[in-house]
């Protein structure tokens, strides 16, 4: 009796998750039948930019401002005497192009954007929105996903750039004003071993991260069940997912192309 009920309940488990990936597969397969009506999806991707993108702004630079700051002196004073102070900038410029800069701009933008998204469309499922659009033979996923997907693809990578460029100028700013780092030896470290896939490596990770962001919480918008309370499980269960999808992206992209980042 023990056996017949594990195998039933690994049965049950597998019929779920392969449930629940088809169900994610026919949502991205109706996201590219959207493509074929550009004047439903265009003029909602420019304002999708401008939310996701614009309107990010200010919180990036401040996390990347801070990021930079304190990867800077916990890169400084773990150094051991007599090492080379240039050696703190090759970290700093490693540490956030390759790692920290795309993965906190993607989590904490996880929080602002993605629960954003699921909102929005939970909402309007909710409140029979959607139903209506389907009424009226207007494809809601091409109006409401594929714009905000297309938004984060682009907008992620470019709040990565500024966002990378910041904790950088505000790593060597406070080593030169709270250190004994000079700006001749911070500048030797980034440039040594600098190589251009580098920077191309660090878009790879916040292009991947974007399109997790905006299918994982468009996706659990639009099935969000009724009710206020299902909109904000759908939220959360969206942020969880999207932060755990990120994490594995990241291992999974290093996994791959971190053997090709070497000067």
């Amino acid at each position: 009796m023990p056996i017949a009920y594990t195998v039933g309940l690994a049965q049950r488990y597998v019929a779920g998750l392969l449930h629940a990936f088809g169900k994610r597969a026919y949502f991205a397969r109706d996201i590219v039948r959207g493509l074929r009506d550009p004047g439903t999806w265009v003029p909602e991707t420019i304002r999708q930019m401008r939310n996701i993108g614009v309107d990010s702004v200010p919180l990036a630079v401040i996390v990347a401002a801070f990021l930079g700051g304190v990867t800077a002196f916990q890169t400084r004073y773990q150094l051991f005497p007599g090492v080379q102070m240039s050696v703190v900038g090759l970290i700093v410029r490693q540490s956030i192009v390759l790692e920290l800069g795309p993965l906190l701009t993607a989590l904490v933008l996880t929080g602002r954007v993605g629960a954003r998204m699921t909102a929005e469309i939970g909402t309007m499922r909710v409140t029979e929105q959607i139903d209506a659009l389907e009424t009226l033979s207007f494809d809601p996923v091409g109006f409401l996903a594929l714009p905000r997907l297309l938004a984060a693809l682009v907008m992620l990578p470019a709040l990565t750039v500024l966002a990378n460029a910041t904790a950088i100028f505000s790593a060597w700013a406070t080593l030169v004003t709270a250190t004994d780092v000079r700006t001749d030896d911070f500048l030797l470290g980034l440039r040594l071993a600098f190589t251009s896939f580098q920077v191309i490596y660090s878009l790879i990770k916040a292009f991947c991260f974007g399109a997790a962001i905006s299918f994982v919480c468009s996706y659990q918008g639009y099935v969000t069940e009724a009710g206020a309370e299902g909109v904000g499980r759908s939220t959360a269960t969206a942020v969880v997912i999207a932060s755990v999808s990120i994490l594995v992206l990241d291992a999974i992209v290093a996994a791959v192309l971190a053997p090709f980042i070497q000067a």
